[in-house]
C-alpha cells in the first residue's frame, strides 16, 4: 500500500479517527470475512464468475477483469492494452461508438475502465433493478469487438501520454525510474506505452491482441450488490456462456534478475520544484515479508505522526509531501518507492539523505510496541473501512481471484496482525539496501506554464480524470 502525505493529497488520519480505527481493527478479528458469502461458478468456456450479495443500498456494481496489462505486451508494441481499453468504448457490431456510455447513463448508472501493468478492468455501478443492462453490454463487447474510428482514438491516447507523462514532471520521473529499476521484466515500460510504439500500433494489432486476451478463459467477472445472487449468476451465465474463446494466452516467464548495485538517473525537465524517487525491489503478497513491508510503510509515511512526515515536512520543512510504499497485489514483485517534492531552495539529495537516515534507524533499532500497534491499527482500519464500498469489495475480490484465489483477501488482516517489530527491522535490513536501490532525481529546467495533471505514479491509467476510491480515472 502506498502512502503519500502532503498538501496535494487527502488529509491524514486524525487522533479521533485513530481511536475509532483501533476499535474497528479490534472488532475485525471477529467479523465475517469478505469471501465468506461469495458464490462462485466457472462457466464451460472457462469464465470465472463471483457474485456477492450486499444489501446496504439498492445499488449494484458489475466488473469484468481481463488478465492482461502492459506486462503482457511485447517490445515495439507497448501501450496496446491501454489502447484497447479505449477502443472497447468505440462500438461493436451491434452498438455505435459511445452508445455503451449513453445506455448506462440513461439507466442511471456510472461506468469507467482502467488499465494497469497487470490487468484491465471495466466496471459499472447502477440501480439494482438495471443490472441486466451492463451484463448484456459487457457480454456484447467481449464477443463482438469491432471498434470504429481507430486513428482518432489512437490520437486521443497519444495526447493523453503527452499530458500525463511528457508534460508532467513527476510522472515522467516515475517512468524513468521504473525503466532503470526493471531491465528484463515488462514492468520496464509504462502502462500507457512508449510514444513511438503507440504511434505505430495498427487496428490489426488491436484485433489480434483482443482475440487472445479478451476471451472468457482469460476473464473474471465480479458482481456485488443488493440483488439475489442466484438470479444474477443465471443472468451472467446466459449472456456469457455462449461466447467462444480465442487462442490461449502465451505464458509470461520473464523474471527480473536480482539487482546487484545502485542505479542512479537524473531527469532534467520543466518543473516547479525538484523531486526524487528512491525505489527498492520487494516481494508481493506471495511472500510473508510483504506484510511486514506494509506495516513499515505505515510507520514511515502514513499520517502526520509518521516518521518521514514529522522529520521532512514538520521539523526540517524540506518537502511539501512525502510518500512510501509498494503494491502488495502486484502480479510480479513490485518496487517499494519513497517519493517527495522539495520546498523551494531545498536540494533533493539533502531530503534523500534524511530518508536514508530514517531507513537506517529502522534497520538498527526496533520499532516500539506502541508505534507498531498504531501502524497495524491504521493499516487494518483502512482495509476495513474500504469494505463499506461495494465497488471496493468487487475490486478486492477480482484482484485476489486473478492472483490465484479470492479467499486470500481474508488473510490480509491476520497477516498484518502477525507482524512483529523484529519483522519490520528484518525487512528493512533485507530489502532497503544500497545495492537494491534505484534513485531518480528531478532537476527543474524552468517553471511549468501551469501545473500538469495526470494519473498517479505507478502505472494505472483510467479513461477520464477525477477521483474514484482513492485513484484517478
Amino acid at each position: 500500500m502506498f502512502h503519500f502525505i502532503g498538501s496535494k493529497f487527502p488529509a491524514p488520519v486524525s487522533v479521533a479517527m485513530l481511536a475509532f480505527a483501533i476499535l474497528i481493527a479490534a472488532a475485525s478479528a471477529s467479523r465475517a470475512g469478505l469471501a465468506d458469502n461469495v458464490k462462485t461458478e466457472t462457466l464451460p468456456n472457462g469464465l470465472q464468475v463471483l457474485v456477492l450479495e450486499n444489501h446496504k443500498a439498492p445499488v449494484a456494481t458489475f466488473h469484468v477483469f481481463y488478465k492482461v496489462g502492459s506486462r503482457n505486451e511485447q517490445v515495439g508494441k507497448t501501450g496496446l492494452s491501454h489502447l484497447i481499453e479505449h477502443l472497447m468504448f468505440r462500438g461493436t457490431k451491434k452498438y455505435k461508438p459511445e452508445e455503451f456510455d449513453e445506455i448506462i447513463q440513461q439507466n442511471g448508472g456510472e461506468l469507467n475502465a482502467m488499465t494497469s501493468e497487470n490487468y484491465t478492468e471495466y466496471f459499472e455501478t447502477i440501480n439494482r433493478d438495471h443490472l441486466d443492462v451492463p451484463i448484456g453490454l459487457e457480454a456484447d463487447r467481449m464477443a463482438d469487438f469491432s471498434p470504429q474510428g481507430f486513428d482518432a482514438e489512437k490520437a486521443v491516447v497519444e495526447e493523453e501520454r503527452r499530458m500525463r507523462t511528457d508534460d508532467n514532471p513527476e510522472d515522467a520521473l516515475d517512468e524513468l525510474s521504473r525503466a532503470q529499476a526493471y531491465i528484463e521484466h515488462p514492468y520496464h515500460w509504462p502502462t500507457i506505452g512508449w510514444m513511438h510504439d503507440v504511434q505505430g500500433l495498427t487496428l490489426d494489432d488491436a484485433k489480434q491482441y483482443h482475440a487472445v486476451y479478451y476471451s472468457p478463459q482469460n476473464a473474471v467477472i465480479i458482481a456485488v450488490g443488493d440483488f439475489d445472487a442466484d438470479k444474477v449468476m443465471k443472468q451472467i451465465s446466459e449472456q456469457f456462456a455462449p461466447i467462444k474463446n480465442g487462442p490461449k494466452a502465451p505464458p509470461l516467464d520473464q523474471i527480473e534478475p536480482p539487482q546487484e548495485g545502485e542505479r542512479r538517473v537524473v531527469l532534467r525537465h520543466a518543473a516547479n520544484l525538484p523531486a526524487f524517487e528512491e525505489s527498492f525491489h520487494v516481494p508481493n503478497l506471495k511472500d510473508p515479508d510483504a506484510y511486514a513491508l506494509e506495516v513499515l510503510s505505515e510507520v514511515l509515511a502514513d499520517g502526520k505522526s509518521s516518521r518521514l512526515y514529522k522529520s521532512l515536512v514538520i521539523d526540517k520543512r524540506m518537502v511539501i509531501g512525502v510518500g512510501a510504499g509498494s503494491d502488495l497485489t502486484s502480479f510480479d514483485p513490485p518496487l517499494f518507492t519513497f517519493s517527495a517534492q522539495m520546498r523551494a531552495g531545498v536540494k533533493s539529495e539533502d531530503a534523500l539523505a534524511e530518508v536514508d537516515r530514517q531507513i537506517k534507524e529502522l534497520q538498527e533499532h526496533l520499532v516500539s510496541a506502541d508505534e507498531l500497534q498504531k501502524a497495524k491499527n491504521l493499516e487494518e482500519a483502512e482495509f476495513v473501512y474500504g469494505q463499506d464500498s461495494i465497488f471496493r469489495d468487487a475490486e478486492l475480490l477480482g484482484v485476489y481471484q486473478m492472483l490465484g484465489d479470492y479467499k486470500l483477501v481474508d488473510q490480509y488482516l491476520p497477516a498484518i496482525d502477525k507482524v512483529t517489530s523484529q519483522d519490520v527491522q528484518r525487512v528493512a535490513q533485507k530489502y532497503l539496501v544500497t545495492t537494491n536501490r534505484t534513485v531518480a532525481i528531478l532537476e527543474p529546467t524552468g517553471l511549468l506554464p501551469q501545473q500538469a495533471g495526470g494519473a498517479p505514479s505507478g502505472g494505472t491509467v483510467r479513461r477520464w480524470s477525477g477521483s474514484l476510491d482513492g485513484g484517478v480515472r
